[in-house]
C-alpha cells in the first residue's frame, strides 16, 4: 500500500488553477497525481455495459493502491467539475456491480482541495465527499479552499493541511 496521497485532479484544463494550486501545495510533499483528463470515463449506465475506452477500473485499482486520496476540483457553476461528478456517479457500480472492490475503500481517507473564484467554497460543496466516504466506511479528513488569484502562494491554513495529510498519510 502506498504512502504517499494520490491526488485525483479534476480540472477540465491541463494548464488549470486547481493543477497550479495542487503543484504550489504539494512542491515538498511527495504524492502521486491522477488527471481525471488522461482516463476517458463513461457515464454511470444502470446496465454496467460500458465502452472498451473505459478507464473507471484503472482509476479505482490506483485509488486502492493508496491509504489517502485527495479530490482537487475547480469550482464550476458551485460544485465539483463534470470529470469529478462523472467519477463520483460511476461510483455507483462499488455498491452494486463490483460490492468487492467496493468494500476495499472502507478505513481509506479522503481530502478536498477546491479552487474558484469565490470569496468562500459554496454552502453545500463538501457534502457529496462527506456522504460518498461515510458510504465507503471511508474518514473523510478536511476540505482546503483556495481563490483563483491565491493559487501560487502559501500560507498557515495550506501547511496546516499539508500536515493532516502527512499525519493521516502514514
Amino acid at each position: 500500500m502506498a504512502t504517499n496521497p494520490l491526488i485525483i485532479s479534476a480540472s477540465a484544463r491541463r494548464e488549470s488553477d486547481t493543477g497550479a494550486f495542487v503543484q504550489t501545495l504539494f512542491r515538498e510533499t511527495p504524492a502521486y497525481t491522477l488527471q481525471l483528463l488522461d482516463y476517458p470515463i463513461d457515464h454511470y449506465r444502470y446496465d454496467g455495459n460500458y465502452s472498451k475506452e473505459d478507464q473507471f477500473n484503472e482509476v479505482v485499482d490506483r485509488l486502492l493502491t493508496h491509504d489517502t486520496a485527495v479530490f482537487a476540483t475547480p469550482v464550476y457553476w458551485y460544485a465539483m467539475s463534470g470529470h469529478l461528478k462523472v467519477l463520483f456517479d460511476r461510483l455507483t457500480d462499488l455498491v452494486t456491480i463490483k460490492k468487492q472492490i467496493g468494500r476495499k475503500l472502507a478505513g481509506k481517507r479522503m481530502f478536498l482541495i477546491a479552487v474558484g473564484a469565490d470569496e468562500e467554497l459554496p454552502a453545500g460543496f463538501e457534502e457529496p465527499f462527506r456522504r460518498t466516504a461515510a458510504y465507503f466506511d471511508m474518514k473523510f479528513i478536511s476540505t482546503l479552499y483556495c481563490q483563483s488569484y491565491h493559487v501560487r502562494k502559501r500560507n498557515h491554513e495550506q501547511e496546516m493541511f499539508l500536515s493532516s495529510i502527512r499525519e493521516n498519510s502514514i
